[in-house]
């Protein structure tokens, strides 16, 4: 009874994660300046909160939760759900970021537990994304700039993405050297967080140096380099990850090289090519995996997968050479093909989901 409880419960928390990043999108093109009817201009200043908290917290609390398998876990998707939609109606600097804040802190304590069963590198680097999301809540509440805080918000991202890439490798058994050396990268990048907040230009430097490094890392140590000779979804799912290790490489020597950050013009392309290009090129990869894991809902592979993931990869490279070459009004072709392509994401995802259910009627479609 109260496992089909909690199995009805990830519907309504997926909805509104959902539900953050269509209206995140929509603040997304406010941002960049086109008028959208009815809209009200304030909410492109809640662009990043949306998508990060809003929509990638939730998700990938979920994910945790129900991997977790305990009621209590549930609590973490559930308060970054009612965080991003205090977000969406005007409440993002009070209710929306303390509801953040503590969903940051439920999901530490579900890697808490799973540090007690299986104290391994890859959890501790997932922990420690967590914990970034809260210390970028933290400096929110405070009402610290954006600036200050937004490569925490990164570091949520890629430790968490990091750590989950960082399991799976363990298949193709990196040396001892290798292993040793990411540590060492880890220690760097972590280093460049916190130091990003009171001294600009040396946290950016670390930061971007050891997140270039870690992106050749994983290009060379986890699996997709091997499983993209393969057909099907494993090699969608390996062109996905590769793609994203790329764009990852390209955000960390944007912000290693250029001075000032973040009083520079590659700003716009180096969150992007974070948020957008790696991120996104994650979860594309990995949602028809995540979706039959959480929602129990078959996603069947279909070759219409590479044009989101085609057309989002094209599109930032529009919106960063349109940033270095100072061409405003392809940088905003380039971001409204990047929703675009999210847009066709969720579309595809969709109609997957749909033939899932029409191949295997009546039945639940776990892959």
């Amino acid at each position: 009874m109260m496992e089909k409880t909690l199995t009805r419960i990830r519907y309504p928390l997926m909805a509104a994660g959902m539900a953050c990043l269509l209206a995140g999108i929509v603040a997304g093109l406010l941002r960049l300046n086109m008028s959208l009817f009815l809209i009200t201009p304030g909410l492109a200043v809640i662009h990043g909160p949306l998508m990060v908290c809003g929509f990638v917290g939730t998700v990938i609390s979920l994910e945790r939760a129900v991997a977790l398998g305990k009621p209590w876990g549930y609590l973490a998707p559930l308060l970054s759900a009612l965080g991003g939609l205090s977000t969406l109606f005007g409440f993002a600097d009070s209710a929306g970021v303390v509801l953040f804040l503590l969903a940051s802190v439920f999901l530490t304590a579900i890697y808490a537990v799973i540090l007690r069963r299986q104290m391994e590198m890859f959890n501790v680097t997932m922990a420690l994304g967590a914990v970034a999301w809260g210390g970028a809540s933290i400096f929110w509440f405070f009402q610290y700039p954006v600036s200050y805080f937004v490569l925490w918000w990164g570091g949520f991202l890629i430790l968490t993405i990091g750590g989950e890439r960082l399991e799976l490798s363990r298949f193709v058994q990196p040396p001892q050297s290798a292993r040793t050396l990411f540590t060492a990268l880890l220690g760097i990048f972590l280093a460049g967080m916190i130091i990003v907040p009171f001294n600009h230009t040396v946290g950016a430097k670390a930061y971007g140096a050891s997140m270039f490094c870690m992106a050749v890392w994983f290009f060379i140590y986890d699996i997709p380099r091997r499983t993209v000779t393969q057909k099907g979804l494993t090699r969608y799912v390996a062109v996905s990850l590769l793609a994203g290790y790329f764009s990852l490489a390209m955000s960390g020597l944007l912000l290693a090289t250029q001075p000032g950050w973040p009083d520079n013009d590659f700003y716009d392309p180096v969150l992007h090519s974070l948020f957008l290009g790696f991120a996104f090129s994650m979860i594309f990869g990995h949602a028809p995996i995540i979706f039959p894991a959480v929602l129990k809902l078959a996603v069947p592979y279909s070759p219409a997968f590479y044009v989101h993931l085609g057309l989002l990869h094209i599109s930032l490279a529009l919106r960063v050479m349109a940033s270095i070459f100072d061409f405003s009004f392809t940088h905003a072709v380039g971001g409204a093909l990047n929703a675009l392509a999210i847009i066709i994401f969720l579309l595809n995802t969709v109609v997957a989901i749909i033939r899932g259910i029409i191949l295997k009627p009546g039945v639940e479609n776990v892959r």
